[in-house]
This record gives structure tokens, C-alpha cells and sequence, in this order.
């Protein structure tokens, strides 16, 4: 389940390039794609919270849909939403945030650093 913390961290980590970081310190885990946010989990958290890059458009549709989905705590609240994984979301809907949170920022990344992610074979797994 997306709400469990391992289980996530496995979801969050199976994306081609991922990385885990603590930069904000112990509190904050921090996924990225080529060195570029995508996921900021606050694993100490009950329940979880899971922050994610959106569409400005999606992010206020999902804020107005959910009442687990607030503009993004601490970030561009135009650009990320804060996700309260306390299970009123179904899960293939929080798969889709985050598979769509990872598309934005792989379509954000050099077009160098988008082609090497091509030819190591995993474009089709970022929806290419």
C-alpha cells in the first residue's frame, strides 16, 4: 500500500535514475530524478505525507477533489501539492500523482540528461 512508508519508498525508488537524499535534514525524504525533486516524503508523519510536482491546472482540480491534497507545504504552492496518504485516495490515484510528479521533472531535465535516460532504456517506463 502507498500510504506505508516502505512500501512507497519502493514504489518512489523503482523509477530509472532515482535517488534517496535527506537534505532538509532526518525529518524529509527526498526522491530524485538526475538530481531534480520529484517526491519529498515526511516519513515521520502519521499518516504520511507525500509532497509532488504537478500541473498548476491538475493541482487545484486534486485540491478542490481531495481533502487529503493541499497546495505543497514549504514549496511553490502553484507547482506542488502535499498529499495526506491517510487512505481517502484511492491508491492508483496516488500512483498516477506520483508517476506524473516524476514525467514533469524527467521533462523538465537537460535534454542531454533526458536522452541518457533514453538510450539506458528507460524511457518507456517514464511514459515515452
Amino acid at each position: 500500500m502507498l500510504t506505508e512508508l516502505e512500501p512507497l519508498r519502493t514504489y518512489l525508488l523503482a523509477k530509472a535514475a532515482t535517488t534517496e537524499e535527506q537534505p532538509f535534514g532526518p525529518d524529509a525524504l527526498v526522491f530524485k530524478v538526475m538530481g531534480k525533486m520529484f517526491a519529498l516524503v515526511a516519513w515521520q508523519q502519521v499518516p504520511l505525507r507525500i509532497s509532488l510536482k504537478c500541473d498548476p491546472y491538475l493541482a487545484e482540480l486534486l485540491r478542490t477533489t481531495y481533502a487529503a491534497v493541499t497546495p505543497g507545504y514549504h514549496l511553490n504552492k502553484r507547482h506542488w501539492n502535499t498529499v495526506v496518504l491517510d487512505g481517502s485516495i484511492p491508491e492508483a490515484e496516488i500512483a498516477e500523482m506520483v508517476d506524473a510528479s516524476y514525467e514533469l521533472v524527467v521533462k523538465g531535465l537537460k535534454k542531454g540528461d533526458r536522452e541518457r535516460l533514453q538510450r539506458n532504456g528507460h524511457g518507456q517506463q517514464a511514459g515515452w
